[in-house]
């Protein structure tokens, strides 16, 4: 009955069905559904340079889609959003035809989705060479550069694949894209003849000394980097008009400029992917190296970074590698492009639908993805606030797996206009607990239901009020199960007493015997008490007993953290105890006194008096301060970050955030939850959240977990 930290409950039944359970009629319906919203945010997307939902999140429901329609194949239409490519060419551009059909690329989302597409082309093309060509993911605009005679003659985006968007124009002021293509000496032809040519170079040879005759296709992605795009902003924002939120829009609205010289301004940027020769013309390319080969030889620039990789196990290294680098490169990606090296395999795996077989998208963890509400549960907590939690179809997003998002309370609710079964779009940002933030109500089908906060607690029954001035529902029973639970839960959590051994499940079989009704219970506990309850023995039992009385002597910031305290958290709790160092100042201090400590305002003030004014928890700290010896004060530390406040943000993968912070405070630094202009570093580890995009721009120093480390040793 309980998920996470918190005890959650049913309030309503359980509606829709698992994809993994869909009857054929359910999938069709869905399918319905997914088509009519992929429809329209494509079309905004792609056409009218607009966006309502992140990529993210629109790749998250193709993805949903081309599963169910893999899963019931009967249902592919023709009209389906995974059968096509792009969107329609504005009529502002003239229209051009590409001679080859410009193609996407199918997503994966883990290590098993990637060696399953490899598995599945090994089986169509027998012998397969398990050799990879690795590139970076542009995040930008895929575009079709055609020379003739050696000369740029078209430029164009993809379109939909068979027919893009004349932008010649504006193509040609980037200064990466040559306007006529290098002549190579015949040396560098020989060299490269003999490495990549079946034919040793010759027909390359031949083909360059004759004036590069004939049509030759580059194809490539057009793409802002971080700096065009933060002068852009600025230039927008000092020019009243709204700010590009993400660079592929950036570089989508700088190409479709009807006047060039605005496209020159914005420094656009490009790297090309692959090469196509006019119909029955070769020059022997064995490998999809060669092009890229073929490309730097012919001055068009290809990403430094891309690299043959020997089988997947190398595929994967690539992919962690250039994931550890993605926030250190000065443009954006949202993955890597794993391509079949070998060109007569690529050619022959042929095509499905949209995609080639030969190459796949390695995304990396979306921030946002698409799921469907199943059902809502409430949590209460600690202080009696009772928590609508959304229980949701489980997807992957940011790297894990959720099925969970708070909803917060029931303004949230009706801030979203959330029902139960609607399709909505999720955030996660490293570490960062799963959000809601968006309802995409053009996904309903007429079978929603609305969803209210419930007028007594779910625990224990007694009344529920809003408190005035407060968006939270409060369970007005101070003795409710739930709350008591989750107070001496969070009393022996690692940041408070931690007391290790003492889980969420063994609080709950304490509290059931009548053993404890609260954490001064827990210092009375004798062996004997617990031996016999299911999953203790003499052994085990002596043992949580023995943690809980090493507990005994507790820190002053630990001690009033693990009271729970609305408002007060780890940080706070320091700062009470470095300011009064004793126990006893705190419980009588004023909320004026209290506002005069570093950080803590009037609410955290009012918090503090109100906790320690209320009897029965006057009674509870007087008997835990008979069980507890508190060290006193905690003391300033100094040290070589004494005065630097730091942020940390993503998750760090040689240490905890416990031990990232301990570091910094035994140094003598403090440890701040949001970046400020008096933010001295923010730390960045994976997937790091908004507060890395604040720090870059207030101009804060930037640390990776290897920079961090070097300085708290």
């Amino acid at each position: 009955m309980f998920v996470g930290e918190g005890i959650l409950y049913f309030l309503s039944l359980n509606r829709s069905v698992r994809m993994g359970e869909m009857t054929k009629p359910e999938a069709k319906k869905r399918v319905g559904q997914l088509r009519k919203v992929i429809d329209r945010h494509r079309h905004l997307y792609h056409v009218l340079d607009r966006q309502e939902i992140s990529e993210a999140a629109l790749d998250s429901l193709k993805h949903e889609l081309y599963l169910l329609e893999q899963k019931f194949p009967d249902l592919i239409t023709p009209d389906s959003p995974t059968q096509r490519v792009g969107g329609k060419a504005s009529d502002r551009f003239g229209k051009v035809r590409h001679s080859v059909r410009m193609l996407s690329i199918e997503d994966v989302f883990s290590p098993e989705e990637l060696e399953d597409w490899r598995n599945r082309i090994a089986r169509i093309w027998p012998g397969l060479d398990d050799r990879f060509y690795c590139e970076m993911k542009m995040d930008g605009l895929a575009v079709s550069l055609v020379y003739e005679d050696g000369m740029l003659v078209t430029g164009a985006t993809r379109g939909d694949g068979h027919v893009g968007e004349d932008i010649t124009s504006n193509l040609k002021t980037i200064e990466d894209i040559p306007l006529r293509l290098r002549i190579p000496e015949d040396g560098e032809m020989g060299e490269f003849g003999k490495r990549f040519a079946s034919d040793g170079g010759a027909g390359l040879k031949r083909w360059v000394n004759g004036g590069m005759a004939g049509r030759f296709e580059v194809r490539g992605e057009a793409y802002m980097s971080r700096k065009a795009l933060a002068d852009l902003n600025v230039r927008q924002k000092a020019s009243g008009l709204p700010e590009f939120a993400n660079p592929r829009n950036a570089a989508a609205g700088s190409l479709r400029q009807l006047d060039p010289r605005v496209t020159s301004e914005r420094h656009l940027g490009f790297f090309g992917y692959g090469v196509v020769f006019r119909p029955g013309f070769d020059v022997g390319l064995k490998t999809h190296e060669a092009e890229h080969g073929l490309m730097r030889l012919l001055g068009v620039p290809t990403n430094p970074n891309s690299r043959l990789a020997g089988g997947l196990a190398a595929v994967t290294d690539y992919y962690r590698e250039t994931a550890g680098k993605r926030d250190r490169l000065p443009y954006w990606i949202d993955g890597v492009v794993v391509v079949v090296n070998d060109s007569a395999a690529f050619r022959g795996l042929g095509t499905v639908g949209k995609t080639p077989r030969g190459i796949v998208a390695f995304k990396f963890p979306a921030e946002q993805a698409t799921t469907v509400v199943e059902d809502i549960r409430v949590q209460v907590g600690r202080t009696g606030a009772l928590t609508p939690v959304a229980v949701m179809r489980p997807v992957r997003v940011a790297g894990t797996t959720v099925s969970h998002a708070s909803l917060h309370n029931q303004d949230e609710i009706d801030r979203l206009g959330l029902k139960l079964g609607d399709t909505v779009v999720i955030e996660k940002a490293g570490d960062i607990i799963p959000k809601v933030i968006r309802v995409l109500k053009e996904a309903r089908t007429g079978q929603e239901q609305s969803w209210r906060m419930p007028r007594t607690c779910p625990a224990c029954g007694q009344p529920v009020s809003r408190r005035e001035g407060e968006a939270a529902h409060y369970c007005l029973n101070p003795g409710c199960y739930a709350q008591s639970k989750e107070s001496i839960r969070y009393f022996a959590a690692k940041n408070a007493a931690d007391i290790p051994g003492l889980g969420e499940r063994i609080v709950e079989r304490f509290l059931d015997r009548g053993l404890i009704s609260d954490a001064a219970d827990l210092f009375s506990l004798e062996p004997g008490d617990i031996s016999g309850l299911e999953g203790f023995g003499e052994v085990s039992a002596k043992k949580l007993v023995a943690a809980i009385r090493s507990r005994r002597r507790m820190p002053l910031n630990r001690f009033i953290n693990a009271l729970g305290i609305r408002h007060v958290g780890e940080e706070t709790a320091l700062d009470l105890a470095r300011e009064f160092g004793d126990i006893s100042a705190i419980r009588s201090a004023t909320v004026e006194r209290l506002e005069e400590v570093p950080n803590i305002g009037r609410v955290v003030a009012e918090s503090v008096v109100g906790y320690f004014s209320d009897r029965r928890n006057g009674d509870l700290v007087d008997r835990l301060l008979s069980e507890i010896e508190l060290d006193g004060t905690v003391g300033e530390p100094s040290g070589p970050l004494s005065g630097k406040t730091f942020v940390l943000t993503g998750t760090l993968e040689r240490l905890t955030r416990d031990q990232a912070k301990e570091g910094i405070r035994r140094l003598g630094g403090t440890v701040s939850d949001s970046v400020g202009t008096r933010t001295d570093f923010v730390v960045v580890g994976k997937n790091p959240g908004s507060k890395a995009k604040k720090a870059r721009d207030l101009g804060v120093r930037i640390l990776d977990e290897k920079e961090f480390s070097a300085i708290i040793k």
